[in-house]
């Protein structure tokens, strides 16, 4: 396996957790914040305590809040920054770096609000035609970073990428495949955060496990319908990065998106929900680009729809949970 110098940026629990793994698969790691104060705090502790807490950063990783010295002769450089930010971040890499040389790897999971692009797509049109590959799967932070078994997929047109990012990437505790279709794994990646919410607001209502099974299977439904529309492939939401993401996120503890439904299930309001956490929740800001996209599209997205009427439209949980059960009679 090729030795490489890699820079991660985004010091999030996920970008921690594959600068460590990174680190272990002895390569030489670049980890970037963008708060210098915090990243000051993270060279003087050494453990990422908002977003990773309990989990010791190597040594050898380098920190820094300075994105010419992440990505000065980088072979790698992995992106784990929140899906609304990511463009601003590509547009400071433009003027920062000979950015053609590297290869490119997205960890971020979610859909560009103003475009309803992916995160590939925002990446090839800030940066042009780089080369770029994309990293997802039922890989809760916390769990990769304590090296429990865990499996991860990535995704790249070019075979001969993706089949090297798999051998950088790949441990005796993370099992890594490849795949060809892009947009079916970013796609199952991001909308999975959508239909986690919708099982938070069930567990927040205190309905059981018929109900939550429920909300998984017909999630899933709805997502690999928009995924086909999309020029998805259908296997791929079947796969690891579909009904494995979908079903990790749902049941986790560790899941924000599902923590948001649960609290909203408890009668809170989302402003105050999000005011209280450290870490972004995806799914909120992809609940609106999903239901756009259903409409785009012409998709029905009935799970979809209620968790952008709660979210945005105020509409109570428990009058959504009436409406879905109350839909016509049809076929599966």
């Amino acid at each position: 396996m090729d030795r490489i110098k890699a820079a991660v940026l985004g010091d999030g629990g996920w970008g921690t957790a594959l600068a460590i793994l990174l680190n272990s698969n002895a390569h030489k790691v670049t980890l970037w914040g963008a708060f210098a104060d915090y990243v000051k705090q993270l060279n003087k502790l050494k453990v990422n305590s908002r977003f990773l807490p309990g989990v010791k950063i190597p040594k050898a990783i380098e920190i820094t809040a300075d994105l010419n010295i992440a990505l000065f002769e980088k072979d790698l450089i992995v992106l784990a920054v929140p899906s609304q930010y990511l463009r601003l971040v590509l547009k400071k890499i433009k003027g920062a770096a000979d950015f053609h040389r590297p290869i490119f790897l997205s960890v971020t999971k979610g859909i560009e609000l103003n475009t309803l692009k992916r995160m590939s797509e925002v990446i090839h049109q800030e940066l042009g035609n780089v080369r770029l590959a994309v990293l997802s799967g039922p890989t809760i932070a916390h769990e990769v970073a304590l090296n429990l078994p865990t499996t991860a997929v990535i995704a790249a047109h070019d075979e001969a990428l993706r089949k090297y990012l798999q051998a950088i990437f790949m441990t005796k505790r993370l099992r890594v495949y490849t795949n060809e279709d892009v947009v079916g794994v970013e796609l199952g990646g991001s909308l999975k955060n959508v239909i986690a919410i919708a099982c938070g607001i069930s567990d927040g209502l205190k309905f059981g496990s018929n109900t939550k099974a429920a909300i998984l299977s017909r999630g899933l439904a709805e997502i690999s319908r928009l995924g086909h529309a999309m020029g998805a492939k259908a296997s791929t939401f079947s796969g690891i990065s579909g009904l494995g993401d979908l079903v990790t996120t749902c049941i986790s503890a560790y899941s924000r998106n599902r923590f948001v439904g649960e609290e909203i299930g408890k009668g809170k309001a989302l402003n105050k929900i999000i005011a209280h956490m450290q870490m972004v929740a995806e799914g909120v800001a992809t609940a609106k680009a999903a239901f756009a996209l259903s409409k785009k599209y012409k998709v029905d997205m009935p799970i979809t729809k209620e968790v952008y009427q709660v979210l945005y439209k105020n509409k109570p949980a428990a009058l959504a949970v009436e409406d879905l059960m109350g839909r016509k009679k049809k076929e599966e």
